[in-house]
This record gives structure tokens, sequence and C-alpha cells, in this order.
């Protein structure tokens, strides 16, 4: 290859360095990474005219949340703690409704609240607490701003009174057994069959029987329950009555004593239909009477006849029911 001589000057020598490359290897290409730019910095106006109802609200609910907060917290601290809303004294609970459960029985659970707020009386556990008691049937416990507390109790009705052993207490008609209250005049016939040990809903069962004989004597023959001194309820399928006043003549003058009215007469009468057994006493005792001589006892348990035992003799006379 035929070297050029080289022209004199720069431009010259480029020209002729470049006549020595072969055209392909001669490139504009442009480089491939591009140099980092600067990041564009935006600037953004913290308070903007159009923002300032918001920070308003914000400001507004912020200082209404405090202030809420202060009145609730001084208005607890009032109720729970201010002299005004403690109960201090006895006085300051109403009661009601007691006749026989004295004040200072249904005043011992409050003792404990003494010095609290009213507030702070945890009222169902009070009611619960009296309904304990057996005199109480039910109670209801209220609160009376800003320092006080109504206490009104339901006491239970006895119906009857309950022999256990040789000792005399009271039954109720949920056969719950009470103790007799001092200086307190009560007539009722006196039930037996019936103990604590029986479970409350067989006592019940047997006093609702009780009550069923109680009341359809009186729709025969009106005060005839007066009459009716002892009844037996150890068997609910044969109830037993001792009863005065059967052999009355019917000449013996209202509220006069007859000689007939001491004689007592134990009556079987089974476990219910007591209204037409009753009636059929009532009417017939006389005539079996004068039959039989002196009446022991009556049975009225079986279906189409009377049993009558007589006191003179151990023998049975059965006679036909009419």
């Amino acid at each position: 290859m035929a070297r050029v001589k080289a022209m004199p000057g720069a431009g010259g020598a480029a020209a002729a360095e470049a006549e020595h490359y072969r055209p392909e290897l001669v490139t504009d290409e442009e480089p491939r990474y591009l140099r980092r730019q600067k990041p564009l910095e935006i600037r953004r106006k913290k308070f903007g005219g159009r923002n300032w109802p918001l920070y308003r609200r914000v400001v507004g609910y912020g200082v209404l949340s405090v202030v809420g907060i202060s009145a609730a917290w001084i208005g607890v601290n009032f109720l729970l703690y201010s002299p005004k809303m403690l109960l201090l004294n006895e006085e300051q609970i109403e009661l009601s409704g007691n006749h026989i459960v004295t004040r200072e029985t249904v005043l011992q659970p409050f003792l404990r609240d003494r010095n609290h707020s009213v507030l702070r009386v945890p009222l169902d556990t009070r009611r619960s607490e009296l309904e304990q008691l057996p005199w109480v049937e039910s109670a209801t416990v209220q609160r009376v701003l800003p320092n006080r507390l109504r206490v009104e109790l339901t006491e239970r009705t006895p119906i009857a009174f309950l022999k256990i052993g040789n000792e005399l207490a009271l039954v109720d008609a949920q056969g719950v057994i009470l103790d007799r209250p001092e200086g307190e005049d009560l007539h009722f016939p006196i039930v037996t069959g019936i103990s604590e040990d029986l479970p409350r809903e067989q006592r019940e069962k047997r006093m609702q029987i009780y009550q069923e004989f109680i009341k359809d004597v009186d729709l025969v023959r009106p005060g005839s329950s007066d009459r009716v001194s002892e009844i037996e309820l150890a068997n609910p399928k044969d109830l037993r009555a001792v009863i005065t006043g059967l052999g009355r003549s019917a000449n013996a003058v209202p509220g006069i004593p007859d000689a007939a009215d001491a004689q007592a007469v134990t009556v079987h009468f089974g476990g219910g239909e007591f209204t037409g057994k009753y009636r059929m006493l009532v009417e017939n005792f006389a005539q079996w009477q004068a039959n039989a001589g002196r009446v022991r006892s009556v049975d009225l348990q079986y279906a189409r006849q009377v049993v009558i035992n007589p006191d003179a003799s151990a023998s049975s006379t059965v006679a036909r029911a009419k």
C-alpha cells in the first residue's frame, strides 16, 4: 500500500488520518447513556387560602372534644364522689309494703353502701338479697336522685297453719314455709303432710289441692271453710279433712252454739271433685248419723258409695249414695 504524505496543518492531518480507516468504522453513534438530569423541585404552599375552612373545622372539633371530655370528667366526679350524692344514713332509704318484715332486716344489706354514691348501689344485687328473706315474695329497689333509695316489698300471704312435729308454722300458696310472727292474730286450718324435706314443687302442688278444696266447700255453703280444723295432705290422692258442725240441726239459730258444733268428723274426700262430695256430705250427714249413731269418720273417695265409721263400733256401715 502506498503511503500518502501528510499535508501540513491540523485539518489536513485529520483528513489524512481518516483516509487510513474503512468507512464502516467511522460512525456518528450517540453515547449509550444519557447524563442524569437534575430533578425539578416543586414548591407547594403550606397554608393556602382554599384550606382555611378545613383548618377551622379541625380546630373547632378539637376544642369541642377537649371541652366535652373535661365536662364529662367533672360530671362523673360529681356524681360518684360529691357529698350531695352520698348515702349517709338510713333515713335516706324509703320503705313501703312491709308488715311482717322489720325495717332493720330490710336495711341490713344496704349497710355496705353507706358513704357511697347512690349511683354505685347495685340495685339488682340488693333486690335479690331482699327476695331471699323468707317473708318477702318480691322486691323493687329504685334510685331517687340525688341521694335517696326507694324500696318496695310484697310480702308472702300465708293461707294455712303447718304442723311440723309439735310446732305450728305457716305456709303460703307456693308451699313456702314461714315462721309465725309474734303478735299476729291469724285464723287458718291446720295442714299436715308437708315438710321442708319435700321438694318445693311438691309442696306447691299440695297447697293447690288445699286451695281447691277450701274454695269448693265455700261454694256449696258459704263459711264452710271456717269449720274445717285440719287437712291432711300426705296423700294427694286422698285429702282428709277434720270438720265440725256437720250434725248441726236445721232449726239451730245462727250465731248460737249447737251441741253438734263440737263434734269433729274426719272425712276422706279423695283427690278431687270436692264440690259434689261436700254437697253430698252436708245433705245426708244428719240421716247417716241417725242410722249409724255418732259418726267418727266418713269415706267419700269411692264411686257411688259412702263408708261410715261410727264411734260406738269398729265395724263399718256402707250407705248407698243418693
